[in-house]
């Protein structure tokens, strides 16, 4: 039953993951018509500025979750890579799961005042003609901490797994089966 919990929020990660992945191609596109709207047509535009900058931000905090799911993060090898399999999986535990849980609850803690703030107030683009929406640029900061915050417990939930039952194959992330 944890094992299928797990697979929903792996499965809900990787669907925002691969539908904000489409923002990179995105990004491109707005960079290639800024440069072009400025060094050919000599216009600028700071609707579309800002544009690249939500895209951006859209892009890396919620495809963090993803990140981790696929184990595409940045890990430290140092005790990792001599580990047996259930040091791993203690690794697994404390630092893929533990630990990012620990810091998406602080962020939330401490973002929560500063995105209720600015939807209070709708607040909008310091630039008279840019994007009206910065609120929902701030709220990116929630979306990042919750979906972080269900990768790590699924990277935990697998790990506790391995600690209990190391010899039980199991589902691995997104999906792929395992041992």
């Amino acid at each position: 039953m944890l094992l299928r919990l797990a697979g929903r929020l792996d499965c809900l990660n990787a669907a925002v993951g691969r539908t904000v992945a489409w923002l990179a191609i995105l990004m491109v596109l707005i960079q290639f018509a800024l440069v072009l709207m400025r060094y050919v047509f000599g216009l600028g535009s700071i609707m579309v500025q800002e544009s690249l900058l939500y895209a951006h931000g859209a892009l890396f905090l919620l495809a963090a979750g993803y990140g981790l799911g696929t184990d595409s993060h940045v890990r430290i090898d140092i005790f990792y890579a001599r580990a047996s399999a259930r040091g791993r999986a203690w690794i697994d535990l404390v630092g893929t799961g533990l630990l990012p849980m620990v810091i998406c609850a602080v962020i939330a803690w401490v973002g929560w005042p500063y995105v209720r703030a600015s939807w209070a107030i709708l607040e909008g683009s310091r630039e008279t003609s840019g994007i009206p929406a910065v609120f929902l640029q701030k709220t990116l900061i929630l979306g990042f901490a919750g979906l972080l915050f269900l990768q790590g417990l699924a990277c935990l939930i697998r790990a506790a797994v391995r600690i209990a039952r190391p010899d039980a194959a199991q589902q691995s992330r997104f999906g792929r089966g395992e041992g």
